[in-house]
């Protein structure tokens, strides 16, 4: 065995977490305890999500995920993900632009954004992260099934991203 594959082995290795919570607020009402939060993880990398990072990394051209580019999308699409796709695939689909700058706190990075109650109304079945509010680049995808968001309801969408 190489050294490259030493180094690596071993079950569970990943340098990168992502953790989702959703909480939904079914009158529209945020700021008191949630009518219902669903919490998962795991994501998978976009091919195009690791090639912006890592663009960004040695100061190469690329749109950062800040706080007037970063955007989180959902869709209506259980197609399982693939490293290879740009967009997520449902039919209905929205992005909302990230409530304030992404956070960081130790290895931890945050982003929040707030479906209101006119926005993304229909089954929730996958999740990415975004740097533009069309078209851009999807950093990350989770496929899960979420629940159907109605009119008048208000859902806030936040996913941490720990690098170890």
């Amino acid at each position: 065995m190489d050294v490259a594959k030493k180094r690596h082995a071993g079950p569970g290795f990943s340098p990168w977490h992502a953790a989702y919570k959703l909480e939904k607020y079914n009158d529209g009402r945020v700021g008191r305890e949630p009518d219902e939060t669903i919490e998962f993880e795991g994501n998978l990398l976009m091919n195009a999500g690791i090639n912006v990072m890592l663009d960004l990394l040695i100061g190469a051209a690329g749109t950062d995920f800040d706080n007037t580019n970063g955007y989180l999308g959902v869709g209506n699409s259980s197609t399982a993900a693939a490293a290879t796709q740009t967009d997520l695939q449902g039919a209905s689909k929205s992005r909302v632009i990230i409530d304030a700058l992404a956070t960081i706190s130790g290895q931890t990075l945050t982003f929040v954004s707030t479906f209101g109650s006119a926005t993304a109304n229909f089954a929730w079945e996958e999740v990415g992260i975004f740097n533009a509010s069309s078209g851009g680049t999807m950093l990350s995808r989770r496929v899960s099934s979420l629940g159907t968001k109605a009119s008048g309801a208000t859902w806030v969408l936040t996913i941490t991203l720990t690098i170890s």
